[in-house]
């Protein structure tokens, strides 16, 4: 879940909007309009849709506020954080990196709900604070006590990813001592609740709910997913555990002089079908390029193109011991948006890893597996 709409940054942390989020925003105002005209006639038009958008805009910010509780949390315990995104079923932190045991994991987990309860509490005391029985303020702040309590509540449901399958999660790891095990547990239970969810939303839309039964059916759909790809990212670490870089790497990198045209380059990509070239300048590695790069290029400027000036340089490009880990190395590329990253140790290049080796050897051990 990647920010399309970057809206800047607290605490070190970026922040910003999926484009769903709009979807969800627009339905909440109409939806807030609408209830608030209902209870309280005598109020204006203009008075009603202000009161709308500024709640609307409150709860957002109380699921930032939620969002960032987890972030922090994690943080605290040298766990980096990405950014936050939100969307249209809420918000989530984008934390890169597994906690470290048990007691870091649930308290990464729980804090989130925590927030949203005090949250709760906090408006619906200076709700009852405020005088008179329909004022708008009273009126906001009394929706967003009971919405963010039962946010907390909902997030609670022992079903991964919510919070309350996190939570699950840290209860049976700290039972167990298996990570992976609890993970697995964790999962299942969210891909169970999904399942109820979906029943009972379209129980619900034939027998009258209406929008509100799909609304709890398309939530199903999303745990459900989210659930069962939690289980296949959970193969996928224990099928990686292990296997280091140096592994599955190509130590073999086929070379190409920089100063070679990009025409040149391609009639040898169609050649020999390889997707990386090691770019080299006076004998020395300058980089790499790749068809990602050649790609950003007019195909009419390929030939008077030097593969130099297109390649992604060595220096400053993110890098991987060959001793290192093959599932940090994939989160290197993701978290870089790349394909390849070169493997060096000691300053000197000793090959390069690829997305396909990795996907080659994966799909070697699930035929050895069968």
């Amino acid at each position: 879940m990647r920010s399309h709409i970057p809206l800047g940054t607290v605490f070190g942390i970026k922040v910003g909007l999926h484009f769903s989020w709009f979807l969800i925003a627009l339905l909440l105002v109409f939806s807030l309009s609408s209830q608030f005209r209902a209870a309280n006639p005598g109020w204006s038009a203009g008075l009603v849709w202000t009161l709308a958008l500024a709640t609307t805009v409150l709860f957002f910010v109380s699921l930032l506020l939620h969002e960032l509780a987890h972030s922090l949390m994690a943080k605290s315990h040298g766990i980096p954080v990405r950014e936050i995104t939100l969307f249209a079923l809420g918000g989530v932190s984008q934390i890169d990196g597994e906690s470290p045991d048990a007691k870091t994991e649930f308290q990464i987990a729980i804090v989130g709900p925590l927030t949203s309860i005090a949250i709760g509490l906090l408006c619906l005391g200076v709700a009852v604070l405020l005088p008179g029985p329909a004022a708008p303020a009273k009126t906001m702040l009394m929706w967003l006590g009971y919405i963010n309590i039962g946010l907390a509540v909902f997030n609670l449901v022992p079903g991964y990813p919510l919070d309350g399958g996190r939570v699950l999660r840290a209860l049976v790891w700290w039972k167990s001592g298996d990570a992976a095990r609890a993970t697995g547990t964790a999962a299942k239970t969210g891909q169970v609740v999904g399942g109820l969810f979906i029943t009972l939303g379209l129980v619900q839309f034939f027998f009258g709910a209406n929008v509100g039964g799909l609304w709890i059916t398309f939530i199903g759909w999303f745990l459900l997913q989210a659930a069962g790809e939690t289980r296949r990212q959970a193969g996928f670490k224990r099928a990686l555990q292990d296997v280091h870089v140096a592994d599955i790497m190509s130590h073999d990198c086929a070379t190409v002089d920089g100063r070679q045209s990009v025409q040149e380059l391609v009639e040898r990509l169609f050649r020999t079908g390889r997707r990386c070239f090691v770019v080299l300048e006076d004998g020395h590695v300058a980089g790499l390029v790749t068809p990602h790069e050649i790609r950003k290029v007019d195909r009419s400027l390929w030939p008077g193109t030097p593969v130099d000036s297109v390649m992604r340089p060595l220096q400053g490009m993110q890098a991987v011991r060959p001793d290192a880990p093959l599932a940090n190395a994939l989160e290197v590329m993701a978290r870089e948006n790349v394909n390849q990253l070169p493997v060096m140790s000691n300053s000197h290049l000793d090959g390069v890893l690829s997305r396909a080796e990795v996907v080659n050897y994966l799909q070697t051990r699930a035929e050895l597996e069968q």
